[in-house]
C-alpha cells in the first residue's frame, strides 16, 4: 500500500474534494476517453447520483462538470476565467476542449440530477456520455468520486485498483502496526520512512519542493481567511467569523494574565480562515479533504506560531507523518463523508495532524501511532450534514475542534510511553464498520441531522 503525499495533499478549489475537484477530475478523464475514440462525438451528457445529486448544487458540483468539460483543472484554477467560461457554455450550449471538436452540452439537459438510488459502486457516482449528431449515446463510462479527489472508473474499482500499482517501494506496510514496527526495526522515524518511499518514485528536489508548495499554498489560505470579511455565498448568509477572532485576538495579546483557553481560539480561527477559503470556492489544499482542510494547516500554525522552539524546517516531517496516517485511513476505511460520515473527513484530517505535531515535538513511532488513534476514536460516529448542502455549517467551525481535538490528542499521546488499549488500526476499522451502519441521512445527502433541523433560509 503506498499513497503519495502529494495524493493526500493536492491544491484545489473549493467547496468540495469530492463533490467539486472530483468531478472536474473526471470530467478532464472523460475528455482523455473522447480523445482515444475512433469514432466522432457530438456532444456530452453527464448524470449525477446519489450524494453528488442531493448536495451537488451546494457543492458547486455543476459548476465543476461545465468547468473541467471546458478542459479547466482544479489545480489551475482561475476564478476570472471559470466565470467567463461558464457564461459562455451557458450562452452557446456548447464546449470546446482542446483536441476535440466542439461539443453540444446544453447545462439545463445535459447534466443531469439524478435522486433516484446511489450507484451501486460509490455513493459519489457520475455518468459521462458521449453522443452522437442524433443525440444517441455511442460511448459512457461510470466514474465514483472516492473523497479527497480520488476518481476511479467504474471498472477500476470493482478491480480493486484503489490502491498502488507502481514500482516497489522500500518499506511496504498497509497497517499501522506494521508502519511502527517497521520504524522501530530499521531505527527511522515514520516521517523518514515515508520519505523513502516517496523518494523511490521521485527525485529528492522533487519532493523538498513538493512539501514546501504545500505548505506554502496551506499557509496562505490561513493568510487570506484572516483577512477577509463578508457573507459567505450559497443563500446561508453565513458570515466569516475568522477575522474578527483574529483582531479581537491580537488586540488581547498586551493584556496581563490571558485565560489559558484562549490558545483554543487562536487554533480555531486559522482553522475558520482556511474552510472559510474553502466555502468562498477559494484555493485550497485538499487535507485529505476540503471539507476538513482547516484542521492540518491550523495545527501547524499553532505549533510553529504558539510551541517554543518550533521550527519551519519541521513541516515537511509533519506532512510526510500526517500523510503516512492519511494512507492508512484511506486504504483500510474511507475519507470520503459520502461513505462514512464526517468521522472520515475531519475525523480522519483530526488523526493526520495529531500523528503529524506530535512527530514534531518528538514523539516516538508508537506514541505517533497512539496520537492518531486517539484523535479518530474521538470523532467516531460523527455524521455529515451539511445544511443546505453548503459547506458551511457545521462544516467551518468542526475543523476548528477538530484542530483542538488533535493538539489534545498529541498531548496526552506524549504523556504516556505509547502502549495503550485500542491500537490504530482498530479504530480505522471501527470507523469502517460506523460508516457502512450509518443511515444514508447522515452521509452528506443534506436529508437528516442539522440539515432538516436548522431553518436554512
Amino acid at each position: 500500500m503506498f499513497v503519495s503525499v502529494f495524493d493526500m495533499f493536492k491544491v484545489g478549489v473549493g467547496p468540495s474534494s469530492s463533490h467539486t475537484i472530483g468531478p472536474m477530475v473526471a470530467a478532464a478523464r472523460f475528455l482523455d476517453h473522447l480523445r482515444a475514440q475512433p469514432f466522432a462525438v457530438a456532444g456530452v451528457r453527464v448524470s449525477l447520483h446519489g450524494s453528488l445529486a442531493f448536495t451537488g448544487v451546494g457543492h458547486a458540483t455543476d459548476r465543476a462538470v461545465i468547468l473541467g468539460l471546458t478542459g479547466m483543472r482544479a489545480d489551475a484554477y482561475d476564478a476570472d476565467i471559470a466565470e467567463a467560461a461558464l457564461k459562455q457554455v451557458k450562452q452557446t450550449a456548447q464546449v470546446a476542449p482542446m483536441g476535440l471538436p466542439v461539443l453540444r452540452f446544453h447545462p439545463k439537459d445535459d447534466l443531469i440530477f439524478d435522486y433516484g438510488p446511489a450507484l451501486p459502486g460509490h455513493a459519489n457516482g457520475m455518468i459521462f456520455k458521449g453522443l452522437d449528431s442524433q443525440g444517441d449515446t455511442v460511448t459512457q463510462v461510470t466514474y465514483y468520486s472516492i473523497g479527497g479527489g480520488f476518481v476511479l472508473t467504474e471498472a477500476e474499482h470493482a478491480a480493486g485498483r484503489d490502491g498502488d500499482s507502481g514500482p516497489p517501494i522500500p518499506y511496504p506496510f498497509s497497517t499501522a502496526t506494521q508502519m511502527v514496527q517497521m520504524a522501530e526495526s530499521s531505527g527511522k522515524s515514520i516521517a523518514q520512512l515515508k520519505r523513502d518511499n516517496e523518494r523511490s518514485r521521485r527525485t529528492s528536489p522533487d519532493l523538498d519542493a513538493g512539501l514546501q508548495n504545500i505548505w506554502s499554498v496551506m499557509s496562505d489560505c490561513i493568510d487570506r481567511g484572516l483577512a477577509t470579511d463578508g457573507i459567505l455565498p450559497g443563500g446561508l448568509k453565513v458570515r466569516r467569523r475568522a477575522r474578527g477572532i483574529h483582531q479581537a485576538l491580537l488586540a488581547e495579546r498586551g493584556m496581563n494574565q490571558p485565560a489559558p483557553h484562549t490558545i483554543n481560539d487562536w487554533m480555531s480561527a486559522y482553522a475558520m480562515a482556511v474552510n472559510e477559503e474553502n466555502a468562498a470556492g477559494g484555493r485550497v489544499v485538499t487535507a485529505p479533504t476540503n471539507g476538513a482542510a482547516g484542521v492540518i494547516p491550523a495545527t501547524i500554525r499553532y505549533w510553529l506560531d504558539h510551541v517554543p522552539g518550533a521550527s519551519a524546517a519541521g513541516v515537511p516531517d509533519f506532512l510526510l507523518t500526517a500523510a503516512a496516517i492519511g494512507g492508512l485511513i484511506k486504504f483500510n476505511a474511507s475519507i470520503s463523508g459520502a461513505e462514512c460520515g464526517c468521522q472520515a473527513e475531519v475525523g480522519s484530517a483530526a488523526a493526520m495532524a495529531a500523528a503529524g505535531l506530535c512527530a514534531v515535538l518528538g514523539g516516538t513511532p508508537a506514541q505517533i501511532e497512539n496520537a492518531a488513534e486517539i484523535a479518530l476514536e474521538h470523532h467516531l460516529g460523527m455524521t455529515c450534514d451539511p445544511v443546505r448542502g453548503l459547506v458551511q455549517v457545521p462544516c467551518i467551525e468542526r475543523n476548528g475542534l477538530g484542530c483542538i481535538k488533535a493538539v489534545s490528542a498529541a498531548s496526552l499521546a506524549l504523556r504516556g510511553d505509547g502502549v495503550h488499549l485500542v491500537p490504530l488500526d482498530a479504530a480505522i476499522e471501527t470507523m469502517r464498520q460506523t460508516g457502512a451502519d450509518m443511515s444514508d441521512k447522515y452521509k452528506e445527502t443534506a436529508l437528516g441531522g442539522l440539515a432538516v433541523n436548522v431553518p436554512n433560509c
